[in-house]
């Protein structure tokens, strides 16, 4: 599952972008995907997430809210329901951002964890950012999802 976070997006200020652009390319990688679902800032991504978790996904990869403005609660929604985090994944995205020539990568305070057996990923908002992570997740998420469903390492 996809799920973008932005008040503006939300609200039908301006069209999500990123969203569109992270469940794209992971359907292009095989993975079958819903959303991306387009939610506010704050509580409500902790309901998407609760939500997503209930359902029973394999993975679900928020986009947004990772930043530092004020409202930037993606991170602090997503903590509270990860069993055990997974920083090698969250680092992973950054240094990809800033690899592809984008310094301010480094700013996001997108995490990665697992919830039960939900991995859970949190990828800045831009596009680029999302273009980005389809390149990682394509080639983590199936070793991922297969040891979360108690496959060998």
């Amino acid at each position: 599952m996809v799920v973008t976070v932005s008040n503006r997006a939300s609200a039908g200020v301006y069209e999500d972008t990123g969203g569109p652009v992270l469940a794209a390319g992971l359907v292009d990688a095989g993975f079958a995907v819903d959303g991306p679902r387009v939610v506010p800032d704050g509580d409500p991504v902790g309901q998407a997430l609760r939500a997503a978790l209930e359902q029973g996904y394999d993975v679900v990869v928020t986009t947004g809210g990772t930043g530092l403005a004020p409202t930037d609660a993606t991170p602090e929604q997503t903590r509270p329901l990860l069993d055990r985090e997974v920083p090698g994944l969250a680092d992973a995205l950054r240094t990809l951002g800033r690899e592809q020539g984008v310094p301010t990568a480094v700013l996001s305070r997108g995490l990665a964890g697992v919830a039960g057996r939900t991995l859970v990923v949190n990828v800045a908002g831009s596009p680029g950012a999302c273009r980005d992570a389809v390149t990682l997740l394509g080639s983590v998420l199936p070793h991922a999802v297969d040891q979360l469903r108690g496959g060998d390492h």
